[in-house]
């Protein structure tokens, strides 16, 4: 261990931080170690290894994805007027958001069993990234229901029933999803937002079941001016035990 990691560990300021922030839940722990760090790791090592980096194949584009790219995004790009939208309409224009829900531009990462494109990560990144030279508005408009929120969220976790009836409504636009993380004194970071959800029963459609009560507070919501459906961040308690002996469940969406 280097001499600066053996300082800064035996520092006051660590030692005092490290007291006072709350612990890592189980369900945090799990989501901080969900990720890779790719190549990064090598780069912060402070010793990369650059052949390890050229031995990666290079990223390329599907046919379907470089059809959509030279048709339907090029399309896009001419129907964007960023001056007028920003400046005078405050608002992508009806034929944009028409146009955005038939090609499918809110479900680029949902598969095709659901409607959707199911493009790759380098087709997501090309296309917003494309989209934000002509209109940052309309870039952001297509990148959240494709990163942030319940369609992957449903897709990855959601049930079967879940799937069935969201992911179809997300691919072809009939519902636009945003998703609530931030909180007017925690801002972005999950692990200090104060909102509450407890486990128990109650009354649904004139029957007793087991669900979630909900208290939130959320600020500076993308697209939620226009959403239908919201992904929300909350911190999950079970204090009468009814999902198992933990009464701090960490954080959760719904």
């Amino acid at each position: 261990m280097s001499s600066l990691r053996r300082k800064w560990i035996s520092d006051p300021a660590f030692t005092f931080f490290k007291k006072v922030l709350p612990p890592l839940s189980e369900t945090e722990k799990e989501a901080m170690e969900a990720g890779s760090v790719w190549w990064d790791g090598e780069l912060f090592s402070g010793k990369p290894d650059f052949n390890k980096l050229h031995q990666y194949p290079k990223p390329a584009l599907s046919s379907d994805e470089q059809s959509f790219m030279d048709n339907e995004l090029e399309t896009l790009l001419e129907m964007l007027d960023d001056y007028q939208i920003v400046k005078h309409d405050r608002d992508l224009p009806k034929e944009v958001w028409d146009f955005m829900r038939k090609e499918r531009f809110f479900s680029l990462i949902i598969s095709k069993e659901f409607g959707g494109r199911e493009f790759s990560s380098l087709a997501n990144s090309t296309i917003v990234s494309r989209i934000a030279t002509r209109s940052i508005s309309a870039a952001v408009t297509v990148m959240v229901p494709n990163s942030l929120g319940p369609g992957e969220l449903i897709s990855h976790y959601g049930t079967q029933e879940q799937k069935d009836y969201w992911l179809p409504r997300l691919a072809d636009g009939t519902d636009i999803p945003c998703f609530a993380l931030t909180g007017p004194e925690a801002g972005s970071d999950a692990g200090g937002i104060p909102d509450q959800g407890v486990v128990c029963y109650g009354e649904h459609e004139g029957e007793k079941v087991l669900g979630v009560k909900v208290s939130w507070n959320k600020r500076y919501i993308t697209l939620a001016p226009v959403s239908t459906v919201l992904g929300l961040a909350f911190k999950l308690n079970d204090p009468e035990g009814l999902l198992g002996d933990k009464e701090e469940l960490g954080i959760t969406c719904a």
